[in-house]
């Protein structure tokens, strides 16, 4: 049998593949929106083909004018010159115009042979559709995606895509092939070969922000997110939660990167928390520059995923941490046995797929007694972290005293807790 695990991010896919964009349409990228190709070149052409008898008239007036005297010689001469850079200019920004739309049509030509699709940048898609940069950029990581997991497909019998923004692509690929089995990490669409797998990881940030809450000595967290998506929005909120529980004075105050991995985008980001006066920051993101960041001004900082010591060993905190493994082996036995289900999966620190890292060599032991007897308590069932009286951030009760977020309220969540300073976008 064999499976696949694809890349954890659609921003870390970075392989040449061909790639199937003509029965692809994506973010309003229809047909009917991609400007001809002939008419693309025709007009072009005819421009250049203008611009060159233009220039010639104006260079066979400029001599017939120079002939009649010194003073219109000179007037025609530096005229000309004037005349000739403007044209230059023109030619040259028409050129590169046609060949790019050369370029980019060629790939879609070639697209079933070749990778020559993946020359083609963001900015040449917003320039043949009425796209944004940003939405281009979004529609060429859709068909690289479904490409690379049509791909993956031809020869895997369990394809595992692990990011959120994989959702929609596995399921549009996984309609293409009934007889292969798909898993899809942190989504909530199914398909009859379809499930989804994820974990209880809010179960860890609230572990971490225990530790955050008792170190702080300013009152002050500051929060990384990725993307204003439930699952960031409800780890950020299990933070909060944790740190609220043995300091209530604490305060989160978010900002938003917009990228899963973009080093220098999550930099700019934790050092405008900590210029506002954060000492302890943790990110919702795929590299360690936020904990790097925080380190150079003396401050703790958590990541996510793994653990990040090494990346700062004197001022790292812990974060939650992810157990994969398990999961993977139990899903490949199941298919072997005949036994696979769709049934979506939670895992949570009782089965092993969630955690924290280990604390830090400048946590205090009293600190980490605190974090070991909320995550005993956790195992056994007596504390949830969704539990009320919880308000949010408005002032406004959201969970009623006693009452137990369900798991489907919290994979749904899209409002902060009180106490979180940040906006989420609509």
């Amino acid at each position: 049998m064999e499976w696949a695990i694809g890349a954890d991010g659609p921003d870390e896919i970075a392989v040449s593949v061909a790639v199937e964009l003509i029965t692809v349409r994506s973010r309003g990228l229809g047909r009917n929106q991609m400007r001809k190709p002939n008419k693309v070149w025709t007009m072009g052409l005819l421009f250049i083909f203008t611009i060159a008898i233009v220039f010639s008239g104006c260079s066979k007036s400029d001599n017939t004018a120079a002939t009649n005297t010194n003073k219109a010689d000179i007037t025609a001469n530096d005229a000309a010159k004037g005349n000739t850079t403007i044209i230059n200019k023109a030619v040259i920004r028409a050129l590169r115009y046609i060949l790019n739309c050369i370029r980019f049509d060629a790939c879609l030509f070639f697209h079933k042979f070749s990778s020559l699709f993946m020359l083609v940048s963001p900015a040449a898609i917003s320039r043949r559709s009425n796209l944004n940069k940003s939405d281009a950029r979004l529609f060429l990581l859709r068909v690289r995606s479904e490409r690379i997991i049509t791909d993956l497909a031809q020869n895997h019998d369990i394809i595992f895509t692990t990011s959120f923004g994989y959702m929609d692509y596995t399921l549009n690929v996984a309609k293409k092939f009934p007889k292969i089995i798909f898993e899809h990490s942190a989504g909530h669409k199914t398909a009859n070969n379809m499930g989804t797998y994820f974990g209880k990881n809010f179960e860890g940030s609230y572990l971490a922000g225990i530790a955050a809450g008792i170190v702080t000595k300013k009152n002050l967290l500051g929060y990384v997110g990725a993307f204003p998506i439930p699952e960031v929005i409800y780890n950020i909120n299990a933070f909060a939660l944790g740190a609220q529980s043995v300091n209530p004075d604490a305060k989160v105050s978010v900002v938003w990167s917009n990228t899963w991995y973009d080093p220098t985008t999550e930099r700019q980001a934790a050092i405008s928390l900590l210029d506002k006066g954060a000492d302890v920051l943790l990110a919702y993101r795929g590299s360690s520059t936020t904990v790097q960041a925080a380190a150079e001004r003396g401050a703790f900082a958590s990541g996510n995923d793994f653990d990040r010591t090494k990346d700062a060993p004197d001022d790292y905190l812990t974060n939650p941490t992810w157990n994969r493994g398990p999961y993977y082996s139990k899903i490949m036995k199941a298919v072997e046995a005949g036994t696979w289900t769709n049934a979506p999966y939670m895992g949570s620190l009782a089965d092993g797929r969630v955690d924290i890292a280990p604390l830090g060599p400048k946590i205090p032991d009293d600190v980490k007694k605190l974090v070991a007897d909320a995550k005993a308590k956790i195992l056994d069932g007596s504390l949830k972290v969704f539990t009320g009286s919880i308000m949010e951030a408005s002032g406004a009760e959201k969970v009623k005293a006693g009452d137990t977020m369900s798991l489907e309220d919290i994979l749904k969540m899209d409002w902060f807790v009180k106490g979180v300073d940040g906006t989420i976008p609509k």
